[in-house]
């Protein structure tokens, strides 16, 4: 145990050394706060591991713990200041960095290799240690989304296995297997099964549409077991077999076919494991992503718009073009409020379902029609590669389409 701390508190010291050396962080203005967030976490020295685990299960206690036992007495989900900074430098590093490689990436059906480096040098990785999260749980709730799913559950052997390596191993990639290619695919009803024998747990089955699979070091594969849906940390082993499935969008996530045939598996939690809130916080993560998406699809409409001339006037004169953006505008904030609202009480280890239900259900809705939307307003031009609308169109359908049927 007090190896594992030393080398938490080492991990600590050695992350602000190296972050401190990033170019990056200057140009997108986060240096001052990164690094005294992660001074902070390093001074705390991760507090103990067994401290650190127990804040990865969602009892009261640890709620008590990390939030304030106050009530608003408004319904605020404004950022902070510091939230704001850290969502402006998200804004422009996406902008600046994430464009101008999507295109290409799309086009070559490959995941773009300097994204990695980007993640590493901004810390990005570090955002799923639970001591570091603690510490930047205020950044932005969309963010907490995703880093949620990396400390939701989890039983403390796991987290004792696989915590130090991803601290240790910036290379360690991991993703999730949770898509079957059934109709109408529903998440509680899987045909994956797991068995167990004497204490070891086996998969076999088929996953589909597995984001960078065939590169992934780690699978959370979610199975049956005894009757029940639950959750598999896999490590990649022969008896994984896998097939390329390029789909209709998502094309740089370079998609596969992962088919497990008795292959050793590790159970992520422990029987309290909260599989519905693992799902829920996926969707969320899935509906934060149609957002940012559906904002580049409403920008680049105005632009458009504002530039392309009809019988000597800009189109966006037009009142079918401008009520068509503005109703961009009002379903990308309806959007976004249940998101957010979804999201903070998840935080505050408080019922969330039914808030991101309503949220997921919006935004498989709403985002493609505003996918449909943007491709209208451009024309032919949205109908070719010469601009990103088409592209958008097509990853927006991952929002309504993975996961298949709405299930409450």
């Amino acid at each position: 145990m007090t190896n594992m701390v030393n080398k938490a508190q080492g991990l600590g010291l050695n992350l602000i050394t190296k972050i401190a050396g990033s170019d990056l962080l200057d140009q997108f203005k986060l240096r001052k706060f990164i690094e005294r967030s992660l001074y902070q976490g390093s001074k705390a020295g991760f507090k103990t591991l067994s401290a650190t685990q127990k804040a990865f299960k969602s009892d009261s206690n640890v709620t008590k713990q990390r939030l304030p036992n106050q009530q608003k007495s408004l319904f605020d989900l404004s950022l902070t200041e510091e939230q704001q900074m850290t969502v402006d430098a998200m804004d422009q590093f996406a902008s600046e960095v994430l464009y101008q490689l999507a295109h290409q990436a799309d086009h070559d059906e490959k995941f773009p290799v300097e994204l990695w480096q980007h993640s590493t040098d901004l810390g990005l990785n570090y955002y799923a240690l639970p001591e570091v999260i603690f510490h930047l749980l205020q950044v932005c709730s969309l963010l907490l989304v995703s880093s949620m799913q990396s400390h939701n559950g989890g039983s403390e052997k796991v987290q004792s296995v696989y915590l130090a390596n991803f601290a240790n191993d910036t290379d360690i990639q991991a993703t999730f297997a949770v898509q079957e290619a059934t109709p109408a695919f529903n998440p509680l009803r899987l045909k994956t099964k797991a068995t167990a024998n004497n204490g070891q747990f086996s998969i076999t089955g088929e996953k589909t549409l597995v984001l960078l699979g065939a590169t992934a070091d780690l699978f959370l594969v979610s199975a049956d077991f005894k009757g029940q849906a639950d959750v598999f940390v896999v490590k990649r082993d022969p008896s994984i077999t896998v097939k390329k499935s390029p789909a209709m969008g998502l094309k740089a996530t370079e998609t596969v076919t992962l088919k497990f045939d008795n292959t050793p598996a590790q159970r992520l939690g422990d029987e309290d494991f909260n599989y519905p809130a693992f799902l829920d916080l996926g969707n969320l993560m899935w509906c934060a992503m149609a957002v940012g998406s559906c904002e580049a699809v409403k920008d680049y409409s105005i632009k458009y718009a504002n530039e392309r001339t009809a019988f000597g006037e800009p189109i966006s004169h037009r009142q079918s073009v401008a009520f068509m953006i503005a109703d961009m505008a009002i379903e990308i904030d309806a959007m976004r409020m249940l998101i957010l609202n979804a999201a903070s009480l998840a935080e505050a280890g408080q019922p969330f379902h039914r808030e991101a239900y309503l949220a997921r259900l919006l935004c498989a809705e709403k985002s493609m029609k505003i996918a449909t939307d943007g491709v209208q307003i451009l024309g032919g031009h949205g109908f070719t590669k010469e601009h990103p609308a088409e592209r958008w169109y097509r990853d927006l359908r991952a929002t309504a389409v993975l996961h298949s049927g709405l299930h409450a």
